[in-house]
């Protein structure tokens, strides 16, 4: 091993290891790459003597600053939870008009809507709540008993065809699997209140059988549905007019809703969920109706 030895180009003393004709320089280590590796070691040791850092036997060090983050978590919970429970109570003891003319409660009812909607009726409704066949859309059609709030809220407090005592009951008959009228018959009714919602069926070739399936609908639909087949309020019926379907809007949903009946079913939240929660609940959901009628208009 030569001892001394520089490489003629870069002046650098080699270590004496040769392979092949190639000579190994004793390069030394770039200031850089030494001033990041020193500046990296002070830092790690301000930072262990500064922060909670190395475990001893029951315990841990727990640092000179004495910053602890599960306490710092715990406050911030705490905090939140007082915050929570200021402005809930506002909502609990306000008034429908009030609360809903109030763009800071709004914003937070919104926020905490979202969470509980989604958590207890996305499922269902879907998370814009504009339903699934066999749920509602509740973002944009008529509700079956009324949009008013207190009606929407007890709406949800007791369910539809729940276990409350108090609970809403909606229910369509089976026409045709309990024998009031005849399968033919059932496909004119289907054919009719079809031609409700998409008056562009009714035809010269169609407008006789049409005709005869509002007979069928005058006598036996009309005490839900109403004489011009918008439903009732009253009763949970729904409007047979619009472009809004529960169980779907063709031809053979129909047919299978007027044959073989409807009976929904909605769970009584008031025995999972806290007064304030329902009423923050129907909240959002009227605020999404709003949105979606404000949307429509502008449209």
């Amino acid at each position: 091993m030569s001892i001394g030895e520089r490489d003629p180009f870069t002046g650098h003393q080699t270590t004496g290891h040769e392979w092949n004709g190639i000579k190994e320089l004793n390069t030394p280590v770039p200031k850089p790459v030494w001033f990041f590796l020193i500046s990296t070691a002070i830092f790690a040791l301000v930072w262990t003597l500064l922060m909670p850092s190395w475990p001893y036997g029951t315990g841990y060090f727990k640092g000179l600053l004495g910053i602890d983050q599960k306490a710092v978590v715990s406050r911030s919970l705490v905090q939140g939870s007082a915050e929570r429970a200021q402005w809930k109570a506002r909502v609990e003891k306000g008034d429908w008009a009030q609360i809903q003319a109030d763009d800071d409660l709004m914003r937070k009812i919104r926020e905490d809507g979202r969470t509980l909607f989604g958590d207890n009726c996305a499922a269902c409704h879907g998370t814009g709540a504009k339903g699934n066949k066999g749920f509602p859309n509740i973002a944009q059609s008529p509700m079956l008993w009324g949009d008013v709030p207190q009606i929407v809220e007890q709406t949800v407090r007791v369910g539809i065809n729940g276990t409350d005592p108090d609970t809403r009951v909606s229910q369509m008959l089976a026409f045709g699997r309990d024998g009031t009228v005849t399968r033919e018959q059932v496909s004119l009714l289907a054919g009719y209140v079809q031609s409700l919602s998409d008056t562009a069926l009714i035809t010269e070739h169609t407008k006789d059988s049409i005709a005869s399936g509002k007979e069928l609908f005058v006598t036996n639909c009309v005490a839900c549905h109403g004489d011009n087949a918008k439903g009732s309020v009253d009763t949970g019926a729904p409007d047979l007019t619009d472009p809004y379907w529960i169980y779907g809007g063709d031809r053979a949903d129909i047919y299978e809703s007027i044959y073989s009946g409807r009976q929904g079913h909605m769970p009584s939240w008031s025995q999972r969920l806290t007064p304030v929660d329902i009423k923050i609940i129907t909240l959002y959901v009227l605020d999404l109706r709003r949105k979606s009628m404000e949307a429509g208009a502008g449209g």
